[in-house]
């Protein structure tokens, strides 16, 4: 009859045990860890994306399927990334509306979005184009589109990421036969020939590069972060938040955290940048000059203005990497829309990933001094 009991109450006690360990992990949410299936929220960093490649050429004007004959048309497509390559496309127009069917030689894709990423996370499944291999072996994606000769946002969501990448891609209106169009198109080569013996064609590429990836705050170049700037006001209850950023410019080996915190006082908006790198340190963003914070020896951090969502903020970081200081160009967009809670931040979820472990811990030594004293006996 003791017997019986003791192992009653070791039972009980497992399971008691077992019970507390899963309601914390459940509770706790485990962000910033393997993602589960169908989970399409997550946008991939600057710091972990190729440089992007300019789709597009200096002067080019936008083909509607208005000005296209209907028909389907074999369609050459520039990609701004190399791991997002696109064979060739079968455009398709009908009464001035176009769709594609994108051939790709990669399986890394499961969906795409016509749009960015950060609208992408904010949508679901249905709204995706899937992808569907085709009989000679092609990863293929049927997709809406708005225009030829522009640089069209597209979102790819990775398989083995589990995170949306974003790209542009633009359907080259030169590709298309001689009868397709009513009118002849600009030779786009030699205009950018033209504009870069004048020495204006990189001045123009820059300045293309940065409209194409948003509206600038006071223009198109990093001279701007000496323009002065005022944290935005936000309809946010006070306190400390997660929001996604992207970054852009330097030469890409340094990235800063995304998400990374957004501090909400007394009605305006800041963000709390951690670098990737150890040697920054200071930042200028509208003429003031901000501190590292890191006192540790740890990736430097900053707390600088928000002057605006989903527009570009053009910022300086003087790093020390190279030895001498050196003050470098880059440029932040903060995405309204991505604004959750503080835990989504990957510091925050490392925290919660060491406070698991330590029950983890705990509950096994419970069980293990359970076993010592035989309760089972």
């Amino acid at each position: 009859m003791k017997e019986r009991k003791n192992r009653r109450r070791f039972r009980l006690a497992v399971r008691i045990a077992a019970l507390a360990l899963t309601a914390l992990v459940f509770a706790a949410g485990m962000p910033g860890m393997a993602f589960a299936d169908g989970d399409f929220s997550h946008v991939a960093s600057s710091g972990e994306m190729a440089k992007a490649d300019s789709v597009t050429k200096y002067g080019m004007v936008p083909v509607y399927g208005r000005d296209i004959a209907d028909g389907t048309y074999e369609m050459k497509v520039k990609s701004s990334s190399g791991f997002f390559r696109v064979d060739h496309a079968d455009l398709t127009v009908a009464d001035g509306e176009m769709t594609a069917v994108l051939y790709l030689d990669s399986y890394a894709y499961s969906y795409l979005y016509m749009g960015t990423g950060e609208e992408a996370a904010t949508k679901t499944e249905a709204d995706f184009v899937p992808d569907v291999e085709n009989n000679e072996g092609w990863s293929t994606f049927t997709v809406k589109v708005e225009a030829l000769d522009k640089a069209l946002d597209c979102a790819a969501f990775s398989i083995k990421k589990n995170q949306w990448y974003n790209r542009k891609i633009c359907f080259e209106a030169s590709s298309l036969p001689a009868d397709a169009l009513d009118f002849t198109l600009p030779d786009y080569d030699a205009i950018e020939a033209a504009m870069e013996k004048a020495g204006t064609g990189t001045e123009a590429a820059e300045t293309k590069t940065a409209t194409d990836s948003g509206t600038v705050q006071g223009g198109a170049n990093g001279s701007d972060a000496y323009t002065p700037v005022e944290p935005m006001e936000i309809s946010v209850s006070d306190g400390e938040y997660s929001i996604e950023v992207n970054m852009t410019g330097g030469s890409g080996r340094a990235s800063v955290s995304s998400p990374t915190y957004l501090i909400v006082k007394d009605g305006r908006a800041y963000a709390h940048l951690i670098w990737s790198s150890t040697y920054y340190d200071y930042m200028i963003v509208g003429g003031v000059k901000y501190p590292n914070e890191s006192t540790d020896g740890g990736n430097s951090t900053f707390t600088i203005p928000i002057a605006a969502m989903d527009t570009i903020l053009p910022v300086i970081a003087d790093t020390t990497a190279m030895g001498d200081p050196v003050e470098i160009e880059y440029s932040l967009t903060f995405y309204q829309q991505t604004i959750a809670e503080r835990g989504m931040i990957p510091q925050e979820a490392a925290k919660k990933v060491i406070l698991i472990a330590l029950v983890v811990i705990a509950a096994g030594a419970v069980i293990n001094a359970l076993v010592k004293r035989r309760w089972y006996l």
